[in-house]
């Protein structure tokens, strides 16, 4: 599905920060119609508001800011039964911008803050292997539809994403995930996407930043956008055709300076930071892994 253009607003801000903090932005809601006719909810048809908010590792919102690891108290939050049998299992989350979080189907977490502040999550669920971790993705877009936020100074600045989590039964996030691209912008054309097997590929463009393309096509870029298939949620759901997840640095995500991140070191050890092909373009990723 193609599109051209911004989408239209249908909620101006899904969440306001209650108190000041200096990098605050609104997280929009809208509609855009593709040229086959196909209405498009942007930037993702997400579930906030209608389940389970993940508990607070690092969120100036709330102002919970341990200063370290040591200072982190996880033992109220409270657990998401997936077996009854199960290990309880709790886990460390940093998305860039906004993540759902489902076990076997079920949903255990929802980013508390859609776009920014950046902040991070602790989540707990008991579960016995195998059992399948999949997660929503989304870099939200400033300029919606098109893929672009403010960046310094530049209102038209393509966006990048990110995921990284570690859990205490040792699953992190690696290149052994899969991860699949559901919305891409912004392009100059929507030939820039090649489809080679399952990759939706724009590497072309450039992965990360600084060395990714900025395009000129400014509100009229084009963006291309594929259908989420049914049950991507759940266990049984077959991704072994999907491309597997790259790896990625703090220095490509951009979060050397991010305290939500970089406080906690020890809670993170091992996990990497993970998304499809392209960084920048890709603005909604699904991500999975069956832990056996």
């Amino acid at each position: 599905m193609i599109t051209q253009g911004q989408a239209k607003p249908t909620v101006e801000n899904l969440y306001k920060c209650p108190v000041q903090v200096s990098n605050h932005r609104v997280s929009a809601i809208g509609t855009i119609t593709a040229t086959d006719g196909t209405v498009i909810t942007m930037p993702a048809p997400v579930q906030y508001g209608k389940g389970p908010i993940a508990a607070d590792l690092y969120n100036e919102c709330n102002q919970v800011t341990p200063a370290t690891a040591k200072d982190v108290d996880a033992s109220k939050v409270p657990v998401v039964e997936i077996d009854p049998d199960g290990e309880v299992i709790t886990g460390y989350i940093v998305a860039d911008n906004y993540f759902e979080m489902y076990v076997n189907g079920k949903l255990v977490g929802i980013d508390h803050t859609p776009y920014t502040p950046f902040n991070s999550a602790i989540v707990k669920f008991k579960a016995k292997r195998p059992y399948t971790l999949a997660f929503l993705l989304v870099d939200w877009d400033e300029q919606l539809g098109i893929g672009m936020e403010l960046f310094q100074g530049n209102p038209r600045h393509p966006g990048d994403g990110g995921l990284i989590a570690r859990f205490s039964d040792g699953t992190v996030t690696d290149s052994n995930w899969k991860a699949q691209t559901f919305y891409i912008a912004p392009l100059n054309a929507p030939d820039e996407v090649v489809e080679i097997g399952n990759v939706h590929d724009t590497t072309k463009l450039g992965r990360v930043h600084p060395v990714a393309k900025k395009p000129p096509c400014a509100d009229a870029c084009y963006a291309v956008h594929y259908k989420m298939p049914d049950n991507w949620q759940g266990a049984s759901f077959d991704d072994s055709k999907w491309p597997r997840a790259y790896e990625y640095t703090d220095t490509d995500i951009g979060v050397t300076a991010l305290p939500a991140y970089t406080r906690y070191p020890e809670l993170f050890e091992g996990a990497r930071w993970i998304w499809s092909s392209n960084l920048v373009f890709d603005n909604v990723v699904i991500t999975r892994r069956t832990v056996r």
